[in-house]
């Protein structure tokens, strides 16, 4: 809950307007011109929508029957909250509402599902902060300020520490493992 905690008060100080990191992030996009939207292929739903519906079926064959199906449920949970609270918050940027971003939530919900159903291995790990910090530098650059993406990355951390302790193999008091062929 401190991330949850954190997102709120997040929101509420920057309600108002960018701070000076969401300029410097939005200066280093005028900077880069259109060389900046190569870094939002990390963000794009599709994307994260395929690799979800790829860990649900590894799920499923290491027969991890609660992390599937906290796999299927996390994902929209997080969104409908994203959906919920953002006129909460009323923080527009272009005219949209954007705090917290909706695109960071879903990327790093599913990024983080995914390192559950590697095992919470060093090399998913790993890879799933890489891809999140890429997407975030992107949509920092463009669609949201620097501080939308925190709040999404709050958010969603949040979201996925529930789903984590109900996917938790109750016969052992602890998540499953990864199968051999993941780790």
């Amino acid at each position: 809950m401190v991330g949850l905690t954190a997102m709120v008060l997040l929101g509420w100080a920057v309600r108002t307007g960018p701070a000076p990191i969401d300029d410097w992030f939005q200066q280093v996009g005028v900077e880069l011109g259109p060389y900046r939207d190569v870094f939002l292929v990390f963000s794009k739903p599709v994307l994260g929508a395929v690799a979800l519906l790829v860990g649900i079926v590894v799920a499923l064959r290491q027969h991890r029957k609660r992390l599937a199906l906290a796999m299927v449920i996390s994902p929209l949970v997080a969104i409908t909250i994203v959906r919920g609270i953002k006129p909460i918050f009323g923080r527009e940027k272009g005219g949209a509402l954007a705090y917290p971003s909706g695109h960071t939530t879903f990327l790093v919900t599913v990024a983080a599902l995914l390192v559950l159903v590697a095992g919470l291995s060093l090399w998913a790990t790993a890879v799933a902060i890489s891809l999140v910090l890429l997407g975030i530098f992107g949509l920092s650059m463009t669609f949201h300020y620097f501080t939308d993406t925190v709040g999404g990355v709050l958010l969603g951390t949040s979201v996925v520490c529930l789903a984590a302790i109900f996917a938790r193999d109750a016969r052992h008091g602890r998540r499953g493992s990864a199968s051999p062929e993941l780790r």
